[in-house]
């Protein structure tokens, strides 16, 4: 006959392996951490509208909220296309910081000849070298508008003019 331990031994090793297992699956871990990337989107160009000019030099500017001002030989008008300022859109984790940096001025070619400069920003975080913490959390967009002037000699030959600059945006 066998003795009673033969029988229930190996029941204790599942009840005891059962324990186990159960105290594994209860176990925590840390949380995953934010994500440290930055991305950043340009969803809209800068544009000046449409103008005129005179005998006489001036400059056009368009600010971050889109508010378009002239200045000298310079006459705006209410024509297709509107003025309107850059956008981008900025992808950063909530609390981190952004610095932007831009060079000051770049070159338009016009597409019958000639070229005119332009002045970048400021934006609507501040100029050159601005730091701003990003909104809410991981997956919520910061939009960053950018203003410009446009200089235009007395001389520029009509056309449409394009150019291209660039924003570096730097985390800290």
């Amino acid at each position: 006959m066998k003795d009673l331990n033969t029988y229930i031994l190996p029941y204790r090793i599942l009840f005891f392996i059962t324990i186990f297992v159960l105290c594994v699956n209860t176990s925590y871990s840390q949380p995953s951490l934010p994500q440290r990337s930055i991305t950043v989107t340009p969803v809209q160009a800068i544009c000046f509208g449409t103008l005129a000019v005179n005998a006489s030099s001036g400059t056009v500017s368009v600010d971050y909220s889109g508010s378009r001002f002239s200045s000298g030989g310079v006459t705006l008008l209410n024509m297709s296309p509107s003025a309107q300022p850059a956008i981008f859109e900025i992808k950063l984790c909530q609390g981190r910081n952004v610095i932007i940096t831009y060079s000051a001025t770049i070159t338009l070619y016009g597409s019958n000849g000639g070229t005119l400069t332009m002045d970048i920003g400021p934006t609507e975080k501040g100029g050159y070298g601005s730091i701003f913490p990003t909104l809410s959390d991981c997956n919520f967009i910061t939009p960053l508008r950018v203003g410009g002037t446009l200089h235009i000699p007395a001389n520029a030959v009509p056309g449409n003019y394009t150019g291209s600059f660039t924003i570096t945006f730097n985390q800290e």
